[in-house]
C-alpha cells in the first residue's frame, strides 16, 4: 500500500510539472467572423479554439508571416496580438489582404 501511495504522489508530481512547464499563449487570433474550426495547423503551430479566438505557442515563422498563414485558414481577422502586443491597424490590414475571397 506503501508503495501504492508512493508511486501516486510520483505520478502527479510528474504530470503537475508537466502541466505548469506549457508553454503560455502567444500568439492570439480573434476572426472577424465566427468559424466552425476548433482547431488547425499552419505550417508547424497548431491553433486550438478557445472563447471564439485561436490561440497558439511558440512558432518558427515570423509573426507577420504567421499572420497572413492564419487569414488563409479562417478569413479576415479582426485582432492578432503576439505577446500580449495587438498588430496595429496597418499591420492588420496587410495581413487581412491575404485572405482567401470566395
Amino acid at each position: 500500500m506503501k508503495l501504492f501511495a508512493t508511486l501516486a504522489l510520483a505520478i502527479a508530481t510528474l504530470f503537475g510539472s508537466a502541466a505548469a512547464a506549457a508553454p503560455a499563449d502567444v500568439y492570439v487570433a480573434t476572426p472577424a467572423a465566427a468559424s466552425d474550426k476548433s482547431t488547425f495547423i499552419t505550417r508547424s503551430t497548431v491553433w486550438r479554439q478557445q472563447n471564439g479566438t485561436f490561440v497558439a505557442g511558440q512558432a518558427p515563422e515570423r509573426p507577420a508571416v504567421l499572420c497572413e498563414l492564419v487569414v488563409r485558414q479562417v478569413g479576415e481577422l479582426s485582432s492578432f496580438t503576439v505577446a500580449g502586443t495587438a498588430y496595429d491597424a496597418d499591420k492588420l490590414a496587410k495581413c487581412n489582404a491575404k485572405a482567401k475571397r470566395a
